[in-house]
């Protein structure tokens, strides 16, 4: 992707000169949280693996979130972010995958109840790691859109169409790429701001997939068990 040359808010002036990470951290303890409510046969491995993973990876990134570094310790510290949530989202699907397989070959070995809970852990997980996703890759990440030469942007937002109605110095934080990440898990589509890129595209379109999969498969036989 080419570098922005527009001074329009939003899009080539960075709105601060660090963007806070303590959200998408809580999320990332949020989602550790959400599989411990998980059953032992929904999870890889015990249901306090996972979540130990994530706890081990994140410290670190947290003694480094606001530290400034080289282009390369950027970088590294770019690809850590991004393996830790992709732990958190291989271990989501794997809950899904397996839900779904007893729900379809030994639906007797689990109640309406059971299934409603961890239908609802296995959705919230999906917004709060889709959320992560989006944050992480938009304009190239935290680090990247403090820069006046950060990367086109992989969404469009209301404030980019509409200047006159943001600050002037106006930008994304984590809270917008949940709202993001919520509708879409709901619309099951983009409601107010689109994808530009075809990795968001695909994002969308995979997150989307799985949420149908947990509310109409999942939720709603557990509903129909009670």
């Amino acid at each position: 992707m080419s570098s922005a040359t527009s001074t329009e808010p939003g899009w080539g002036v960075p709105a601060k000169t660090v963007e806070s990470r303590h959200p998408a951290q809580i999320a990332i303890l949020c989602t550790a949280a959400l599989n411990f409510v998980l059953p032992g046969k929904f999870t890889l491995g015990p249901s306090w693996f996972i979540p130990a993973i994530e706890l081990l990876l994140l410290i670190p990134l947290f003694f480094v979130s606001h530290r400034k570094f080289t282009s390369r310790g950027t970088k590294l510290r770019q690809m850590g972010a991004l393996f830790l949530i992709g732990i958190v989202s291989v271990s989501n699907i794997i809950s899904l995958v397996l839900l779904i397989r007893i729900l379809l070959f030994n639906s007797k070995s689990v109640n309406g109840i059971e299934l409603i809970y961890s239908s609802v852990a296995i959705w919230a997980t999906n917004v709060l790691v889709f959320a992560l996703w989006y944050w992480q890759l938009d304009r190239g990440g935290p680090d990247e859109r403090v820069s006046p030469d950060h990367e086109e942007p992989d969404f469009l937002f209301p404030q980019m169409v509409t200047p006159a109605s943001a600050k002037a110095d106006w930008s994304p934080n984590f809270y917008d790429y949940l709202y993001v990440a919520f509708t879409n898990a709901t619309a099951f589509s983009p409601t107010d701001t689109m994808p530009l890129t075809v990795t968001a595209k695909m994002l969308m379109m995979f997150q989307a997939t799985a949420s149908l999969a947990t509310i109409a498969i999942v939720a709603s036989r557990g509903i129909g068990i009670l």
